[in-house]
C-alpha cells in the first residue's frame, strides 16, 4: 500500500454487547483505492464494516479516517465526515419512490440537491425512468443500484459495501461490478466485503482476508486470488 491512509482500523476489537467478534483487525484503505475483504461466514467481514461506521460496539483498537480518529462515532457525523455505507439487506425504504429515496441520502448536502440527481440519473439513467416508481416495487437488482445511488447523493469519498452481490443473478452481478469498477476509477474509494471472492480480487488493489474474527491474509488483490493457500482455503480451489 502507498500513500498516506485515507482510511485505517489498527488492531481493532469489536462486536456486539459482550460478544466479540472482530480481534485485532488492521486494515488500511488508500485515497481512491479500492480494497476487498473476503472470508469464509462468519469471519467478521460484516461486523468489521459496522463496527467503522458506529453500528457495532467497539472494545479497542482505533478507526482513523482523513487522519481524523473517529472510533465509535456515530453513523450520520461519518457520512458529513464522506463516509458513507451500504448494508446488505433493509438498503432502500421500499414505500418510498426512487426520487424520495435518493432525496433522503442528500440531506447532508441539501444545497446541491438538483446537481446531484442529475449526476445520479446520468449514471444509473434505469433509476431515472423509475423515478416516481416505489422502489419496493424494483428488480433486486435495481434496488442494490438505487442504494448504492442513495449513499453516493452527499458526494461521499469513501464507500462501505456489505455483500452487494448477494442474491443477485450472475448477469446483474457482472453489471454492478462493472459499476462498481466506474465509480471508483471516479475517485470514490470503495472499501468491500463481499462472497464474489474471485471477482471482488479481481477488482482490488489490495485485499484482506480475515478468519475467525482476525487478519489471516493480505496482499495486492492480483496476488491473493493467485496465492494457492488461499485459493485452496477460501476461493473453492483451483478451477480445472
Amino acid at each position: 500500500m502507498t500513500g498516506d491512509a485515507l482510511l485505517e482500523t489498527v488492531d481493532l476489537r469489536a462486536g456486539y454487547g459482550e460478544l466479540e467478534v472482530v480481534r485485532d483487525v488492521s486494515i488500511t484503505v488508500p485515497p481512491g483505492g479500492f480494497v476487498s475483504v473476503i472470508g469464509p461466514n462468519g469471519a467478521g467481514k460484516s461486523t468489521l464494516l459496522k463496527a467503522i461506521y458506529g453500528l457495532a460496539d467497539t472494545h479497542g483498537g482505533s478507526v482513523r479516517f482523513g487522519g481524523h480518529d473517529i472510533t465509535a462515532r456515530r453513523p450520520h457525523e461519518l457520512t458529513r465526515l464522506g463516509l458513507n455505507y451500504v448494508p446488505q439487506l433493509d438498503n432502500v425504504f421500499p414505500n418510498m419512490s426512487v426520487q424520495e429515496n435518493l432525496e433522503i441520502g442528500s440531506v447532508p448536502r441539501r444545497e446541491r440537491l438538483a446537481q446531484r440527481l442529475e449526476a445520479i440519473f446520468d449514471t444509473f439513467p434505469v433509476l431515472e425512468t423509475r423515478r416516481r416508481q416505489r422502489a419496493g416495487t424494483l428488480s433486486g437488482g435495481e434496488r442494490q443500484m438505487l442504494a448504492l445511488a442513495r449513499a453516493l447523493m452527499p458526494e461521499p469519498v469513501l464507500l462501505l459495501l456489505d455483500e452487494p452481490s448477494a442474491a443477485l443473478a450472475p448477469t446483474v452481478a457482472d453489471r454492478l461490478f462493472e459499476q462498481l469498477g466506474a465509480i471508483n476509477q471516479g475517485g470514490v474509494a470503495i472499501l468491500l466485503v463481499e462472497q464474489n471472492a474471485r471477482r471482488s480480487l479481481a477488482l482490488s488493489g489490495y485485499g484482506y482476508v480475515l478468519d475467525m474474527g482476525r487478519n489471516r491474509f493480505q496482499g495486492k488483490g492480483a496476488e491473493l486470488l493467485h496465492d494457492p493457500k488461499v485459493v485452496d482455503l477460501y476461493l473453492g480451489g483451483r478451477r480445472r
